[in-house]
């Protein structure tokens, strides 16, 4: 199955995201109230970085309260690691166990088209497994 299945139904305006000159404390207020895990950091229309929990975390170790008050540009994750419409569940699956992330940005190009994260990825995978073992089942009962 490839990404753009995944994301066909959802519209990319709904896609929370945040700019690179926002504070960070907008940002983690942002993470907070929403209770998600990252944000794409979009500068000039582009996805320039993503902002998780764990840059909060390295920051705030390193600077302390000091860090809520910087731009995102300053403490993003960045140049972002994205995918295509086209990559496959699998394959974006393996690109996040290697690197060790739980999200990416979908692009059509140079634009934004759906953000993911592990859990959609795993969803899908065991949707599609279970889909697999029902046709299987379905075979062997009507051999």
């Amino acid at each position: 199955m490839e990404i753009g299945r995944l994301i066909e139904g959802r519209a990319s305006s709904d896609i929370i995201s945040c700019s690179i000159d926002m504070p960070v404390r907008d940002a983690v207020a942002m993470l907070a109230s929403k209770r998600i895990g990252a944000l794409p950091v979009i500068d000039n229309g582009k996805v320039a970085g993503i902002f998780s929990e764990r840059d909060v975390i390295y920051r705030l170790a390193e600077e302390g309260e000091a860090c809520l008050s910087r731009p995102l540009g300053e403490v993003m994750t960045a140049p972002p690691i994205t995918v295509e419409r086209d990559t496959l569940v699998l394959n974006a699956l393996g690109l996040m166990t290697r690197r060790r992330i739980r999200h990416l940005p979908v692009v059509d190009g140079e634009t934004m088209c759906g953000f993911i994260s592990i859990g959609d990825l795993v969803k899908a995978r065991l949707d599609e497994i279970e889909h697999e073992a029902e046709a299987l089942r379905e075979y062997i009962q009507t051999a």
